[in-house]
């Protein structure tokens, strides 16, 4: 017989996220950088003791859910309990121990009853800067792409560690952006604690456990009835990204038997002496993303929903990398996953996918100094097209899987040597169908600096072969580029922008669905009327 009666745990429940929410509505409002405040690149996590994950706010990115707990499963490695005081705040950037590149610095504190561990209170926050080069696909080793933070006590018992702060803060750019971020994330742990703790109280709790088993009980058997429905069988898909020096092919078989599903990704291309290469955690966090988001959405993100998924990848592969392997780039071959995941399902639930999408996440990265002499450092986003679905158009310039945002042009023009000239749709980028493909979208940018400014991006989709591709007859999305001075570019090495230079970013369509042959004439006009396809084409 359950503990909890079923109003008891929607209650619960509701308050859990209620907790992780406003810990995330408070990490964004004490923030210092753009990429936090403004993008959204971020997380706020509870786990329970054993480190399985409880609920991740709302906001924020969907691959952390999985990839935070793993890492206070590392934390717990290598300060089990007994050495974790109230107080304690541990830390680690580590790739193969945390999300997969050194920007992301992930944070846990321990949530203590009377000398009893009760769970954890996680976040993690992309960094403005790490140190080592300016963010680039050109790196060879994980040693170029900046500061690597081992596990350890960056607070203990209340009291931070001084030497790290200094030392951390020789190491970046931007100092006061990164311990900025970094003092928002202890905010948003100490109000989880303080939120849970208030929760158990009230309830007459002592442990997280016996709530934690229902929980995770009650959304693995949901996440198993919603596999039962698919189709026994192995479900194949393939794609071809950018690469670097050549294109990458990723493989999947996607195994589904009875209440469970395994994404085997043998086939796929090895790791490659660029900053795109991605940790099984990673990989992991984003195949069960998929997974959920084709088949049961609804269902409570937390650890339970997530065990009847498993990955497997060859050791050496460019997604289950090795070190020294450079990462700080992955999601331009990551994000190529859900894609893959809703591409093999496509045959059996057509209805439950999307083609392809603008993805993945395009950048702008710079750093160069201000005209006193002091370095700066930055990043923005932006997005390319969402794939058409069965029943809907793609959105236009809409991010996934990663859920971040683009900056507004004002935050960007305040912390940059930039001007925007225009931020607009890129017309006829969607690919056609019944249901029409997402557009792009383009942003020019002219420096404003006295001095070069050094540039790169993160950008993929840029080869015809490599085009959002359409499902059920639709067509591909166009392909992006970026241009300087009117010129395109190789988007994956680093250029040198002078005073009174142009930078283009054309980000690409989303695929089609269905044959666009059976478009109605209603939405035809409509698209003309919108502007998002030429008048020839509408």
């Amino acid at each position: 017989m359950t503990p909890f009666d079923p109003v008891t745990l929607e209650l619960l429940w509701t308050r859990l996220v209620s907790i992780v929410d406003e810990a995330g509505a408070a990490l964004l409002r004490t923030s210092f950088s753009t990429i936090v405040r403004e993008s959204h690149d971020f997380a706020c996590v509870l786990t329970d003791a054993r480190g399985h994950s409880l609920v991740q706010a709302t906001d924020g990115v969907p691959s952390f859910l999985c990839t935070v707990p793993r890492t206070i499963g590392h934390f717990l490695a290598e300060y089990p309990p007994e050495t974790l005081d109230e107080g304690d705040i541990l830390i680690t950037n580590d790739i193969w121990l945390g999300t997969g590149h050194l920007p992301d610095i992930t944070v846990a504190k321990p949530i203590m009853l009377e000398g009893r561990l009760l769970g954890f209170a996680g976040s993690v926050a992309h960094a403005p800067d790490i140190g080592g080069r300016i963010r680039t696909a050109e790196s060879r080793e994980v040693y170029e792409e900046g500061l690597q933070i081992p596990i350890m006590k960056v607070v203990r018992a209340g009291t931070i560690d001084d030497t790290f702060v200094r030392f951390l803060r020789k190491n970046t750019r931007v100092p006061d952006q990164v311990m900025g971020d970094l003092y928002a994330q202890f905010t948003a742990l100490d109000l989880m604690e303080r939120r849970l703790r208030a929760l158990l109280a009230e309830h007459g709790m002592s442990t997280l456990e016996a709530l934690a088993d229902e929980i995770h009980g009650r959304s693995e058997r949901a996440t198993r009835q919603a596999i039962r429905a698919v189709p026994d069988g192995t479900y194949h898909a393939e794609v071809l990204t950018d690469g670097l020096d050549q294109p990458i092919r990723l493989r999947l078989a996607l195994h589904k038997q009875g209440d469970s599903i395994h994404a085997d990704y043998a086939g796929t291309d090895p790791q490659v002496p660029r900053g795109i290469n991605v940790c099984l955690a990673y990989t992991l966090a984003y195949t069960a993303f998929a997974v959920k988001a084709a088949l049961c959405p609804e269902v409570p993100n937390n650890e339970g929903a997530f065990r009847p998924i498993t990955v497997s990848a060859p050791l050496g592969c460019i997604l289950n990398s090795t070190p020294p392997a450079a990462g700080a780039n992955r999601a331009l071959t990551g994000h190529f996953i859900p894609p893959m995941i809703l591409e093999a399902l496509a045959g059996a639930l057509p209805e439950r996918v999307i083609a392809g999408v603008g993805s993945p996440l395009w950048s702008l990265n710079f750093a160069g100094v201000r005209s006193d002499g002091t370095p700066i450092a930055n990043q923005f986003f932006m997005n390319g097209g969402y794939g058409a679905g069965a029943d809907r158009d793609g959105a236009n310039v809409l991010s996934w899987p990663s859920n971040v945002s683009a900056a507004p042009v004002e935050m960007i023009e305040q912390g940059a040597p930039f001007r925007i000239r225009h931020r607009r749709l890129r017309e006829g980028t969607g690919g056609e169908g019944r249901h029409r493909g997402g557009t792009g979208q383009e942003w020019a940018f002219e420096s404003r600096s006295a001095t070069p400014v050094a540039i790169t991006f993160m950008a993929e989709r840029t080869r015809e072969e490599a085009a959002a591709r359409g499902l059920a007859g639709g067509s591909a999305g166009t392909p992006g580029a970026v241009l300087i001075d009117g010129t395109v570019v190789d988007p994956k090495r680093q250029h040198i922008l002078q005073p009174g230079s142009t930078v283009e970013l054309r980000t690409p369509g989303g695929g089609g669905f269905g044959p666009p042959a059976e478009r109605s004439t209603q939405l035809t006009a409509q698209d003309r009327q919108d502007g998002l396809v030429p008048e020839a084409s509408a």
